[in-house]
């Protein structure tokens, strides 16, 4: 399907070849996530592989640097259109790919983004959030997660990739996701420091009486291996609560029965009796994670799939919203 010598690939004309691929997504994307209501809530987290830059045409080609054309974007878009607000995962400096997410999205469509962790750790990375602003609007607060001070004055350690978080409103009910990426390292045990960290910091925000902290949910890839080791007892140590139906599903294409990981995760904080610390936005106990896979470039192996939409398989939750008048209504 490439390009004759001379011809200039249209973002606007799709090929018919791709146009099968894109519908074929849409239509698994819709039967596997439920539809919007006029009180629900759509809230997903999505590592998106090196979403940095992309090849202008629509089959890029073997020797095209980046693999990921507009194709590929245009599968990934039929995905987070049927969500309400979309945390992203390993956006890079280069927001080529995002600008060309937004456009194949449409205009009810915005986004929020921070900027470049600088440093070898931070691997070039912005995190980000993409919304529905006929469903969610921002709600004022923004801003990334900067360390304070040690107990000895000397600058604190800071994240690899800082965290990033916004508040949002749906149905006059205020919200907030964090987003993070853990570090890698060249160990488990290289993460636990900023799992724990993260933790700690997200739990004493949520407990002060005094802050902007209604409904803190806290969402992305926190690199964590096996429900109940070492990392995920941090994770879960200050009270967060990641729904039991994320037990079963799977975080990235390469998962297997003896390699299952618990990467990525969407969780809030709950009482140590268990009761949850969210105000009028009730879990439906609907969520999971779409299998992109078998919906589109069929030729290609998973290795090759995951440069051109991820590694990762996008996870959401569903919430129901009680707007403030409802309960006298």
């Amino acid at each position: 399907m490439s390009m004759p010598s001379g011809l200039v690939a249209d973002p606007l004309v799709m090929p018919a070849e791709v146009d099968a691929d894109v519908q074929q997504m849409a239509v698994a994307a819709a039967a596997a996530i439920p539809r919007r209501t006029a009180t629900n809530l759509l809230v997903a987290t999505w590592n998106l592989r090196a979403f940095g830059g992309l090849t202008e045409k629509w089959d890029a080609d073997a020797d095209d640097s980046p693999k990921r054309d507009w194709h590929a974007v245009a599968c990934i878009a039929e995905v987070v259109a049927c969500f309400d607000v979309v945390a992203v995962q390993e956006v890079r400096r280069n927001v080529s790919a995002l600008r060309f997410l937004l456009e194949r999205l449409g205009s009810d469509w915005r986004l929020l983004t921070s900027d470049v962790t600088e440093g070898d750790a931070g691997n070039g990375e912005r995190l980000t959030f993409l919304y529905r602003a006929d469903r969610v609007q921002p709600s004022g607060l923004v801003g990334e997660i900067v360390l304070p001070p040690t107990v000895t004055g000397q600058p604190a350690e800071q994240f690899a990739r800082t965290p990033y978080a916004a508040s949002f409103t749906r149905c006059g009910v205020d919200f907030i996701l964090a987003t993070v990426h853990v570090i890698w390292g060249k160990h488990p045990t290289d993460r636990l420091p900023e799992i724990t960290e993260i933790a700690q910091w997200m739990r004493a925000w949520t407990d002060r009486t005094d802050d902007w902290n209604n409904n803190l949910l806290l969402l992305g890839d926190f690199n964590l291996d096996r429900l109940d080791d070492p990392l995920y007892q941090a994770f879960v140590s200050t009270g967060l609560f990641p729904p039991a139906e994320m037990n079963d599903a799977p975080r990235t294409i390469f998962d297997h029965a003896d390699a299952t990981r618990f990467y990525d995760q969407i969780a809030w904080f709950s009482t140590p009796t268990g009761d949850s610390l969210l105000h009028s936005m009730t879990y439906t106990h609907h969520g999971g994670s779409f299998d992109f896979v078998p919906h589109a470039f069929p030729d290609l192996t998973k290795n090759q799939l995951s440069w051109r939409i991820s590694d990762h398989y996008p996870l959401w939750l569903e919430f129901e919203i009680e707007p403030p008048n409802s309960a006298s209504a």
